[in-house]
């Protein structure tokens, strides 16, 4: 799935560095979202703010995921952000969520812009077709990590009672 053409991030955490490939083929809108918030600096000042586990999601949810959200939360202003991108669902891109995906957060398909996860471990629920979302638009992945994924599930490992974390992990660089 992936070409030596595909762009690669290194993101550092006070925690240690992940690097992700980005699959520009497959996820051409999803991919050029995130370069182009690195490239401008709307990557900076973000951090690992949300950490959801087995243990912090309510019993009535149709599917449990394991995943770290970072970037910026919906509910966070940012002057001069970019305008929320279309949704490429795994039905389209051929994509998996599986373990290391990065992936966009959203709400409604066509909401996602500032906010992204990495799965931990396989997380079908989250393709098209899934139960985590009830429009069944599953959520876009578009990248892979491929080193540090030791650093990922340090972070999960921070994991509390409630999914937004108290403490934040800031990602002090993002790089291409």
């Amino acid at each position: 799935m992936t070409s030596t053409s595909d762009p690669i991030i290194a993101f550092d955490t006070s925690l240690g560095r992940f690097v992700v490939q980005l699959f520009s083929k497959e996820a051409p809108i999803s991919t050029a979202n995130l370069l182009e918030r690195i490239e401008t600096g709307l990557f900076a000042g973000s951090s690992i703010y949300r950490i959801v586990t087995p243990a912090n999601q309510a019993d009535t949810v149709p599917a449990k995921i394991e995943v770290v959200q970072f970037g910026y939360p919906s509910d966070v202003f940012k002057e001069n952000d970019l305008p929320p991108i279309s949704h490429e669902t795994t039905q389209q891109t051929g994509l998996r969520h599986v373990d290391g995906t990065l992936s966009m957060a959203r709400l409604a398909p066509g909401t996602a812009g500032s906010a992204f996860f990495i799965c931990i471990g396989d997380q079908p629920e989250l393709d098209y077709g899934g139960r985590r979302n009830p429009d069944g638009q599953g959520f876009a992945a578009f990248g892979q990590v491929v080193e540090g994924m030791d650093v990922v599930r340090a972070a999960y490992a921070l994991g509390e009672d409630q999914q937004q974390i108290s403490n934040p992990i800031p990602i002090q660089a993002a790089r291409i």
